[in-house]
């Protein structure tokens, strides 16, 4: 019987919903994580959460698990890449308006000065 849910993402993403009971892979490569959507059926995944990045590389593998009843696998997005680009836009703004980018806080870097 499938009745588990797993989420395959980035470990930052997908760490937390280990908390939950929820099976979680954060594979490196493309390849690490079709080894992983092969291994699904085995560990009765009933549904499998995807991340976007995984999508398109994965979409011949997708398509043979989408022909069987389970694992179910649904892609996901985490809007990362959006909120960067509109930091980016704010960044240039702040730069333009004022001469300075300082008072923009850049994720990543040292906050304390």
């Amino acid at each position: 019987m499938f009745d588990r849910v797993a989420v395959i993402g980035d470990a930052d993403l997908v760490f937390p919903l280990k908390t939950l009971g929820i099976k979680i892979y954060f594979p490196k490569t493309n390849e690490e994580a079709g080894q992983i959507l092969r291994s699904l059926e085995e560990e009765r995944i009933a549904l499998c959460f995807l991340h976007e990045r995984f999508l398109d590389p994965l979409k011949e593998k997708r398509e043979i698990l989408g022909k069987k009843v389970c694992p179910v696998v649904v892609g996901f997005s985490d809007y990362r890449e959006i909120t960067d680009h509109l930091g980016e836009m704010m960044r240039d703004m702040a730069l333009k308006a004022t001469g300075s980018d300082s008072l923009v806080k850049q994720r990543g870097q040292d906050e304390t000065r």
